[in-house]
């Protein structure tokens, strides 16, 4: 009855002697990540449009950036993310419309400063005017406005009465 958990323990040791080994040598090898893996971010500046929408889905407040209005277009000016607190939960990732943000299969993010450790992803100045963008065909330029007409008005036809009623009414008006 005393030995029933150190020969279960010896039964699942003595297994896993004969299976294969997972170890790899770390630095020279390195194992396959799974095609949705959460490593590292990376964020396309050009597809973002600044929204914040990132920002207001991360559950630990991870995300802060700036923005700044040039003309009717918002630029990204500031992107950085305190990586410590994050929990690589994917919600900022799935909230972003123009998927701009990614992750990659980068899991290294280690870091011997402390002041280091915040992911900095876009730190640039704003443009100082804005950006002439080409014209698609005539979509920017301004529709003519159309002129409200009055509604025509219709004539509704009577309906004819039957034959036999119109003859029955001349019958009356001949006696």
């Amino acid at each position: 009855m005393f030995g029933k958990g150190l020969v279960k323990g010896l039964q699942i040791t003595w297994k896993e002697f004969w299976a294969p080994k997972l170890t790899v040598q770390y630095p020279e090898k390195q194992h396959t990540v799974p095609e949705r893996f959460h490593g590292k971010f990376v964020l396309d500046v050009d597809k973002c449009i600044a929204c914040g929408l990132c920002a207001n889905a991360c559950p630990n407040r991870v995300i802060s950036l700036n923005k700044q209005k040039v003309g009717k277009k918002q630029y990204l000016t500031d992107y950085q993310m305190n990586i410590q607190y994050c929990l690589f939960c994917g919600l900022c990732v799935e909230s972003c419309n123009k998927d701009a943000l990614h992750f990659t299969k980068d899991f290294n993010m280690n870091q011997y400063f402390y002041k280091n450790i915040p992911l900095v992803l876009v730190r640039r100045e704003a443009p100082a005017e804005p950006l002439e963008e080409p014209a698609m065909g005539g979509e920017d330029q301004p529709k003519p406005k159309l002129k409200p007409q009055a509604p025509k008005e219709e004539k509704v036809a009577k309906p004819a009465a039957p034959a036999a009623e119109s003859e029955a009414a001349a019958g009356k008006e001949g006696q």
